[in-house]
This record gives structure tokens, C-alpha cells and sequence, in this order.
């Protein structure tokens, strides 16, 4: 550990000085929130230089920018060797339910984790665990016909480490920058992922058909070497904890209850669930699609050009919904991206040219990623600041439980008739769930819903 970090471990009991700095974390956390319910803003050059200034923020976001690359280089290249290995749309949605049940299992559970101890920490161990497994993977991978479920083992594994980490990383952001220097840090926080769905695939489908999967799993587990470096350079003050906070099991649950409570919070959630689980289909069979409809290789570099060319367009949707539409009521919202989605959506699955596909990839990124940030930010803007974490991670639980079975659905539904057909019943999905989508407050008085008790 760098000499200059803190140690944390101590007895588990603050003393006044810690106590204040929890504090402050915790109001600076909540502002954090609220520059994220806001949407993507701009980065002012005043506010760029200031998040930059923060040595313990710039080493974070460097490893952070690192490990996402190679994360999104492993996924991508994962599908592909997949369905390369087997040829079937069924294993290449077991790959998918390996690789994102853990956030169903273990996300609550992560943000709990990150409200009691040190978070710092936490992504430490959970980046070690990733990293451990992903060159496990790499090895793996170098058999000419490796065993099915042991490798299947391997990428739950892998997603169990991602779980535990993002609550924990994404609760430090903000204790690492000073208070008027939130909003930069958010936008660059937000840059740094989005951006890396589009740099990783890119990446990873030119190193896939040059040196093989092995090499590029190898190169993510060297990334997660980066991101531990960075954070054994961190120094963080630790979570703040009164004496009444309640019991870990209270609190795992205040999030479900405060959640069931509210109908737009509900509603909300229900929507990501049910988007999840009957519309999201074209990503865990984009290899089956780019190889059966448009004739890419999924070893080929356009493969992962392809999958770039998606990410950029989920990019743009994230940003127009904090520039381009902000001032559009976001119940409205909703319901355009999801009207939005679907058309895309068919047109998506009704193209069989390669060079249809780039354009058609990036109008169903635009419109997808669209849904699920207006979505996000009615919950954000609904839920109390005390529990907005628990909440948060519910719905976070409700996208990992229905996407892991929707891709299962939609390998049985490839298997059985076509790709295209999972696009055409996410589109009519997508059109019931339009209808459905009513965020609008109808009840009187305040619209935050404080923590149930």
C-alpha cells in the first residue's frame, strides 16, 4: 500500500475527525447523484481542469478508462469465440447468462457491501478476482475444443468480480474531487464509459482475428493490473455509518420496499426489467446476426467495428437525452425512445447487407441506449438521496435477472426459426411496453419518495 493512503481497517469504529469526513462524503456523494440525474452535461474547461487537478480522482479514472477497455474487448470477443466454437445461438446466450446472472445475484449485496467498509478496498479484492479468472479464461481458450461448462464457470465467475465492483467504484467517484468539481467529474466519469464500449470492441475484433481469444482475454487480465495500481494509490476517507444504522439484512430489503411503495419507482424498474428481458435479445445474438444476416465474420475486424459502430450510437443516445432533449419532459421521453427502439429494432433485423448494417447497428444504438438512460433518470429524480443506492441496485437487479433469461429466450428462438424473428418480437415488445410506460406522478404533494422505514 502507498505510504501515503490512510489505513482504514483500524477497529471499525470512526473517531470525530472520520466521522465529519464520512459526512462530507456523504454530502458529496448526494450532489453527485444529483449532477447524474441531470443527465450529461458538457465539461467546462474551469470544471475539467479542476476534476484533472485531483490526484486521487485522475488515478482512478486512468485505471477505470484501462480495465473498461479490456473488459469490452473480452465481451465482445467472448460472444464471437462462441459462436465460433460451437455455431449454436443457444451456447452463445448460456455465455450471455453466465456472464450477467451475477449482477442479479450479488449486486445488491455489492452496494451494501459498499456502504460498510472501505470501497477502496473493495474494488481492489473485487479486481483481483476478475483479473484471476480472466487469465484463467485466456487459458482456457488456447484448447482446440475446450470443455463447455467449465468455461461457462469461468465467466460467471468473472461476472461475479464486476458485480461486487461497480457499486463500490462508483460510490468512491465522488468522495475523490472537490465539491464545485462534481459535475466534470461525472461527465468525464460518463465519457470514460461509454467511450470505452466503443474503443474495446474495436480493439478486440482486430486483436481476435490477428493473434486469437486467448490473447485478448490475456490482455484484459493485464489491464485489471493497471486498475489495482491505481487504486492502492487512491486515498479515500470511509463510508460513514451512525450507530442506528440498521441491520444488513434491513438493509438489503429498504431498497425493495421503498421501491414497491411508489408506482413510478416501480414502474420504472419494471420497465428496465421488462426491457431487459423481452427487447434486448439483438445483443446477446449480435455474433448470429452479423454472421447469418449481414455475412461479417465474427473473427474478422469489421465484426468488432460493427459492435463499435452500436456503442457509438448508444453514446449518442446518452448524450441527446441530457443535450438535445432536455428540456422534453422526460415521461415523454420514455415512451418516444421506446417507439423509437422499435422501429429501429425491425429495421435492424430486416437488413441483410453488410454495409446496411453500420448505419441500421447505429440508429438501434441511439434509440436503446435512449430508453434505458430516460428510464434510469425518472427513477434518479424520484428516489430520496438515503437510499438512492439500494434502489438503484434494484433495478440494476431487475436488468440482470431478465437479460441473462431474455438471451436464453432468444437462443431458443433463433434455434427454432430465425435472428430476425428476435428482432420483430422485441419490436412488438417494445410497442406494449410504450403503452404501458405511464411515469407520471399522479398523486399529490412531494414527488420524492423518502426511504421506507
Amino acid at each position: 500500500m502507498a505510504e501515503h493512503a490512510r489505513d482504514h481497517l483500524g477497529d471499525g469504529q470512526p473517531n470525530d475527525s472520520e466521522a465529519s469526513t464520512g459526512e462530507a462524503s456523504a454530502d458529496l456523494a448526494s450532489e453527485f447523484e444529483d449532477a447524474v440525474e441531470q443527465g450529461d452535461r458538457p465539461i467546462a474547461p474551469g470544471s475539467f481542469r479542476a476534476v484533472l487537478a485531483g490526484r486521487d480522482f485522475r488515478y482512478a479514472f486512468t485505471g477505470a478508462v484501462v480495465s473498461n477497455i479490456g473488459t469490452w474487448m473480452q465481451t465482445v470477443v467472448l460472444a464471437a469465440f462462441a459462436y465460433d466454437l460451437t455455431g449454436s445461438a443457444i451456447f452463445v446466450s448460456l455465455v450471455a447468462f453466465a456472464n450477467l446472472v451475477p449482477q442479479l445475484l450479488f449486486s445488491l449485496p455489492g452496494g451494501t457491501l459498499a456502504d460498510s467498509v472501505d470501497r477502496r478496498r473493495v474494488v481492489i479484492w473485487a479486481t483481483v478476482w476478475q483479473m484471476v479468472f480472466s487469465f484463467g479464461l485466456a487459458a482456457m481458450v488456447t484448447q482446440t475444443d475446450p470443455a463447455r461448462a467449465p468455461l461457462l464457470l469461468l465467466v460467471f465467475a468473472v461476472g461475479i468480480g464486476n458485480a461486487v465492483q461497480a457499486p463500490a467504484y462508483s460510490a468512491l467517484l465522488p468522495t475523490l474531487v472537490p465539491r464545485d468539481a462534481i459535475q466534470g467529474a461525472i461527465s468525464l466519469s460518463s465519457a470514460n464509459f461509454n467511450l470505452s464500449r466503443v474503443i474495446g470492441p474495436a480493439i478486440g475484433g482486430v486483436l481476435y482475428s490477428t493473434v486469437g481469444a486467448s490473447w485478448v482475454f490475456a490482455l484484459n487480465g493485464l489491464t485489471f493490473f493497471v486498475m489495482i495500481f491505481a487504486m492502492r494509490k487512491v486515498d479515500a476517507p470511509l463510508p460513514h455509518r451512525s450507530a442506528e444504522d440498521p441491520s444488513a439484512v434491513r438493509r438489503l430489503l429498504t431498497g425493495f420496499t421503498t421501491a414497491k411503495r411508489d408506482p413510478v419507482l416501480w414502474r420504472s424498474i419494471t420497465v428496465m426489467g421488462l426491457f431487459s428481458l423481452a427487447c434486448m435479445g439483438f445483443v446477446t445474438q449480435f455474433p448470429v446476426q452479423a454472421s447469418e444476416n449481414f455475412g461479417i465474420s465474427t473473427d474478422s475486424p469489421v465484426y468488432g467495428l460493427l459492435y463499435a459502430t452500436l456503442a457509438g450510437g448508444s453514446l449518442v443516445g446518452a448524450l441527446g437525452i441530457g443535450f438535445l432533449f432536455k428540456n422534453r419532459p422526460l415521461e415523454q421521453l420514455v415512451r418516444l425512445s421506446l417507439i423509437g427502439f422499435a422501429i429501429t429494432l425491425l429495421l435492424y433485423g430486416a437488413v441483410h447487407s453488410p454495409v446496411l448494417a453500420f448505419p441500421a447497428a447505429f440508429l438501434l444504438g441511439i434509440n436503446y441506449f435512449a430508453v434505458i438512460t430516460s428510464t434510469m433518470t425518472v427513477l434518479q429524480r424520484r428516489v430520496d438521496d438515503a437510499v438512492r443506492g439500494r434502489v438503484v441496485a434494484v433495478a440494476m437487479m431487475a436488468v440482470g435477472g431478465a437479460l441473462p433469461v431474455g438471451s436464453l429466450i432468444a437462443g431458443w428462438i433463433v434455434e427454432a426459426s430465425d435472428v430476425s424473428v428476435v428482432c420483430v418480437v422485441g419490436s412488438i415488445c417494445a410497442v406494449l411496453l410504450a403503452l404501458y410506460a405511464d411515469m407520471r406522478d399522479h398523486t399529490p404533494g412531494d414527488t420524492t419518495v423518502a426511504p421506507a422505514s
